[in-house]
């Protein structure tokens, strides 16, 4: 039966093209295919729109079916709508416009913890789901789980440990802010999430684990980029896609790659990404690293997100070293749809999609000399790249990922719609 579904983020891949913005988008256009009636919502600041005065909302694309929600009054520590007034009242006469039977949030910031209540309350029979990509309800560090100083990386979230990051905010707000967020989360009928990983993280920070489905991320369908022109195997060509910053490990990249150059190894690295937003303390570092490693580490620049095929396709490995655990990079999963091998590090969801010595390489975060060493491996040995490659795993394409989720809304029973 036709649905209407609101998928909602916390912004528009036009705007900011991260891995949660790109899914989201592409389900949203998937479950048009399915032949359902789909509006994208996306909520922004002033980091990518000012504000136009007399509506929350604004225009973005050119079909009529995507809006973006300007939303910049916002607590980031409660991740709370705190515009009562604007806000709130023009996304209760968003949601009786349009009436959704679904909502699909995939975030909460901007958006607002409050959003699926709001939901509920405006329409009792509509089913809501949130997929999960990170950890911002658990951490306030960005979603992170990383501790504050050293790098760090944080095992379980509890308000003495956040504390512990944060000894500015009294312990007392941490409390409140895990039972604001838990209060506010029953409100949601089914949460999935796309790796084991960041399920049984949910369910330690007290989620029911019975709510909690995993179903992993799809990609868009994409003809075969050409392999015309692809390196050859004397002097491998390896490849880092996505933003620049330092939980993507991209100074631990390129120190690596030094370390290699040192040693008089051939090979080249491409680095396509940006670094916006970015302290200038960082891109002063890296902009020193690049330097260090020319004419073998080439700065490309960020890419169009239609670009991604065709440039993973003239590349002989993908590197994703991020520092933080990383939920479910789609890099990873275009590096595998074409057969590639993937140097990853060993946390998180990235050590579900990668199995060391089978279809990729990983790799102890953090560690150059450890990535420098896996780099080697792969840049000495055809043999093993073709092994690894023959291994590749391939992943849903995103409308058998969007069937999947079409499946668990319908099988939400009627007793879980009624509100709480």
């Amino acid at each position: 039966m036709k649905k209407r579904i609101l998928v909602a983020a916390h912004n528009h891949p036009a705007l900011h093209p991260g891995g949660t913005e790109i899914f989201a988008h592409d389900l949203f256009r998937a479950y048009q295919r399915a032949g359902h009636e789909a509006l994208f919502l996306g909520a922004t600041n002033q980091t990518h729109r000012q504000v136009r005065p007399g509506t929350s909302f604004q225009a973005i694309g050119p079909e009529g079916d995507e809006v973006l929600l300007w939303s910049g009054h916002f607590d980031r520590f409660f991740l709370s709508q705190i515009d009562l007034y604007g806000v709130v009242p023009d996304l209760t006469e968003l949601l009786r416009d349009f009436r959704p039977d679904v909502v699909h949030i995939h975030h909460l910031l901007l958006l607002g913890a409050e959003f699926p209540h709001i939901v509920r309350r405006t329409l009792p029979d509509c089913r809501i789901v949130m997929t999960l990509h990170d950890y911002y309800p658990l951490c306030h560090h960005d979603g992170l789980m990383v501790r504050t100083s050293g790098k760090e990386l944080c095992h379980k979230s509890s308000p003495d440990r956040c504390h512990s990051c944060f000894k500015d905010i009294p312990l007392d707000r941490f409390v409140l802010r895990e039972q604001h967020l838990k209060a506010l989360l029953r409100t949601v009928d089914r949460f999935i999430s796309p790796s084991q990983f960041l399920r049984q993280r949910f369910i330690d920070w007290g989620l029911n684990g019975d709510q909690i489905d995993v179903i992993a991320n799809g990609l868009p369908p994409r003809d075969a980029p050409s392999r015309k022109g692809q390196p050859e195997n004397d002097r491998p060509v390896f490849g880092y896609f996505g933003n620049l910053n330092p939980w993507k490990g991209t100074s631990v990249l390129l120190e690596a790659a030094r370390q290699l150059i040192d040693e008089g190894l051939r090979f080249e690295l491409r680095v396509h990404g940006g670094a916006p937003f970015q302290a200038d303390s960082f891109k002063d570092e890296i902009a020193r690293l690049f330097k260090k490693t020319a004419p073998s580490v080439q700065q490309r620049g960020a890419y169009r997100r239609e670009d991604i095929g065709g440039l993973i396709a003239a590349v002989d490995c993908t590197i994703v070293p991020s520092i933080w655990w990383e939920n479910a990079p789609l890099v990873i999963g275009e590096a595998q749809s074409q057969r590639k091998p993937v140097i990853a590090s060993n946390i998180g969801g990235m050590a579900e999609m990668v199995q060391d010595g089978v279809n990729g390489i990983t790799v102890s975060p953090n560690d150059p000399r450890a990535l420098a060493a896996a780099m080697r491996r792969i840049a000495e040995s055809p043999d093993l790249r073709r092994r690894l490659s023959a291994n590749a795993r391939k992943p849903n394409d995103i409308d058998t990922t969007a069937r999947r989720y079409l499946t668990l809304i319908d099988a939400i029973e009627p007793r879980e719609i009624v509100a709480a």
